[in-house]
């Protein structure tokens, strides 16, 4: 009987270690393949000593010796006290602070064999610890274990947009990790699993639910609910951040209104904040969206957003807690220019937030399209904390079934030079902190997980999870760079497949844009769910949730005017920043249709009319897909099986949804043109007509 158990237990063993559903995500501790890598850090895996036993300490020390028995395969003692013999891993916190690693940072060093993870709080011996195995992951040269690094934001937050009802808001990867119906009596092991991967990459705070908030939440059943998971996350060093509906004072409190100028709607507030540091003394604070796409606020009352801010940061303030307001807002005006909307309405604003308030911004202007420049607030508000919130979930990117590997976007924007203080005042220096000297920094992301196996429904979306953490420990990272650690310790570390997959994930956003928004269209995608193309929009409950509002097709061209006979959105810019888009013939393509009407035979500096042009994007947009493709076929047996034919299966969907996009966009905008499809490429085979009935199926599915 024991030899079928252990029989029984191999085989299972086996299939496990032959089959990868995805669900370890790049935390994969299998063995090292390679013997003469192993042979590399044997000499580092005799112990590891800790003399710390807070909990976090005590889970930097657990995945360590999980993390080298699985890559070494050997067995590592754990124990509490220091040793002076070779071969060990030490975690030792600093007697004296160390100025130089800050609160979260951390020193890896080697020395006679020994590998000491220093750091001055435990979640730095965390992160170091977690440094050190990625390092081993992805075998790396014992010469380049040793480093020092710090995280150049204070806040690095996941955004989740989940409902009490288990569904998601743009969510594209099953229903909500968390099981409200079931906490706190039962608490899923899924919610230390999640936990462990945020830590890994440096994520230190979750909002846990949408922006567009239920009052509930506020509510003392709720708030035992969130605790419950604040406790699973307090050993990994993530805090709990929760979004509130601004209008809870009346609707749980049963209070006339919700004016923040109400001295009983403050007081509301007050004892509600008591309340829940009552409940989670570590509880990090709130996140708002208000006076936004229906969502209530202060202006309702004829108050400011400063204000509205400044109630919740005066109830916060006793405990250290702080309010993240939305910048999200737009109002709807047909003659206007959605482009302007959040500078209008924040600009003015500028240094009346108390200290413990950030203004959350979004990335580009609209609304985290596949390409956008970035938004002007970031070149406006020196006295004001400015949050970036980036987009991991792919709302505009084709879902969970097309393969847009996201760092080279976020790169995108953080790169960009807003000149406010001259050259070098790049969108990152704002964010997080140094060219204004910010008292806070946040960069936030829109969390792509669900409660599919895999975590983020295509297994290649977990890069874009991967690599938001990555950037927002240090957003000097390359995207080349962070891809190849994911490659490596999720996929594969066969040479070939690892440079072959990079090359793809490298260019995979560029061709999502040639395929659906070529040189600078945007907002031209399917209402409601937000999903394929429907440029021939005009109908909507907002002027500007349709697509002519944006593309502004007519017989002359194609684009949207934003220069000083336009919207003059550019005008919001700083002048340098200006110069590099003012012009039609310098402007630089991808942004080209964002900030001018250009007419149709219009010669681009690729030698091609503006029509010809945006034939050639959608057509070898389409056919890049294809490529990929056959690329990732000719990596069968360099990965997992499984992992390999389901991204597969994907990349045809891709392929089918790729070539949908080509033939609505070039056969809508030919009604305008009135040019030939350019040769070589050959016109699609359907019409107009039938594509919208494409459309019509998926939106009312």
């Amino acid at each position: 009987m024991t030899r079928l158990f252990f029989l029984f237990t191999f085989l299972i063993g086996s299939f496990y270690a032959s089959a990868d559903d995805g669900y370890r995500l790049w935390l994969k501790y299998d063995l090292l393949k390679n013997a003469n890598v192993r042979a590399q850090y044997q000499p580092f895996t005799l112990y590891i000593a800790h003399a710390a036993t807070d909990p976090v300490t005590s889970t930097a020390a657990k995945e360590l010796q999980t993390g080298l028995q699985g890559l070494l395969g050997k067995s590592i003692r754990l124990q509490s006290t220091a040793s002076t013999a070779p071969g060990g891993i030490s975690l030792e916190l600093t007697t004296t602070p160390q100025p130089n690693l800050g609160t979260e940072g951390y020193s890896i060093t080697t020395q006679n064999t020994r590998v000491k993870i220093s750091a001055n709080t435990p979640s730095g011996l965390l992160y170091g610890a977690f440094a050190l195995l990625r390092k081993i992951q992805t075998a790396t040269p014992l010469s380049k274990i040793p480093e020092t690094s710090v995280p150049r934001v204070q806040l690095r937050m996941l955004n989740h947009w989940d409902n009490t009802n288990g569904s998601i808001e743009r969510g594209y990867a099953g229903a909500s990790l968390w099981k409200w119906y079931e906490l706190p009596e039962t608490v899923d092991p899924r919610y230390r699993d999640y936990a462990r991967a945020n830590a890994s990459i440096g994520i230190n705070a979750v909002v846990l639910n949408n922006v567009n908030a239920s009052a509930r939440f506020m509510s003392r059943e709720y708030l035992l609910k969130v605790k419950a998971i604040a406790d699973v996350f307090k050993p990994y060093g993530i805090k709990v951040y929760l979004s509130v509906n601004f209008a809870a004072p009346r609707i749980l409190g049963k209070l006339k209104n919700s004016d923040p100028l109400e001295p009983a709607v403050r007081q509301w507030w007050v004892d509600k904040a008591s309340e829940i540091y009552g409940i989670m003394p570590d509880f990090g604070g709130f996140l708002v969206k208000a006076n936004s796409e229906g969502e209530p606020g202060p202006q309702d009352f004829g108050r400011t957003h400063a204000d509205g801010a400044n109630m919740l940061a005066e109830a916060l303030a006793p405990f250290k807690g702080i309010v993240i307001w939305r910048a999200f807002v737009y109002k709807a005006d047909p003659k206007g220019d959605r482009f302007k909307a959040a500078y209008e309405e924040f600009k003015s604003l500028d240094g009346t937030f108390l200290p413990n308030v950030v203004v959350q911004v979004k990335n580009g202007p609209i609304d985290f399209q596949p390409r956008e420049p970035f938004s002007p607030l970031f070149g406006a508000m020196p006295k004001t904390p400015l949050a970036m919130e980036f987009q991991i979930t792919q709302e505009y990117l084709g879902f969970s079934t097309n393969l847009v590997y996201l760092a080279p976007l976020f790169k995108e924007c953080l790169d960009s030079d807003t000149y406010v203080k001259g050259a070098g005042s790049t969108v990152a220096k704002v964010i997080d902190g140094s060219l204004h000297q910010y008292p806070i920094s946040v960069m936030a992301g829109v969390a792509n997980t669900g409660s599919d196996r895999n975590w983020c429904g295509h297994l290649m979306s977990q890069s874009n999870w991967y690599a938001f953490g990555r950037l927002a420990w240090d957003h000097q990272l390359s995207s080349s760079a962070i891809a190849d650690e994911w490659i490596k310790m999720t996929l594969t570390q066969d040479a070939g497949a690892v440079k072959t997959i990079l090359a793809m994930m490298e260019r995979s956003r560029e061709v999502y844009v040639d395929f659906t928004t070529p040189l600078g269209l945007h907002h031209i995608m399917g209402q409601g769910i937000h999903f394929g193309p429907e440029p021939w929009l005009e109908r909507s409950a907002r002027p500007d949730w349709t697509s002519i509002y944006y593309h502004r097709a007519d017989s002359i061209g194609l684009g949207f005017d934003r220069g000083i006979n336009g919207s003059n959105a550019l005008g919001l810019y700083h002048p340098e920043a200006i110069k590099q888009w003012s012009q039609v013939d310098a402007c630089p393509l991808p942004y080209l249709l964002w900030f001018h009407h250009v007419p149709w035979g219009k010669k681009l500096n690729t030698g091609r009319s503006l029509w010809d042009e945006l034939c050639t994007r959608y057509y070898t947009g389409s056919t890049a897909v294809g490529t990929m493709q056959r690329e990732w076929a000719g990596l069968k047996g360099k990965m997992d099986a499984e992992i390999h034919a389901d991204v597969l299966g994907r990349l045809g969907a891709q392929q089918r949804e790729a070539l949908w996009w080509r033939d609505a966009c070039v056969l809508y905008f030919q009604q305008y043109s009135k040019m030939p499809i350019p040769a070589p490429f050959t016109p699609p085979s359907r019409t107009l007509e039938e594509i919208k009935e494409l459309v019509r199926i998926y939106q009312f599915r």
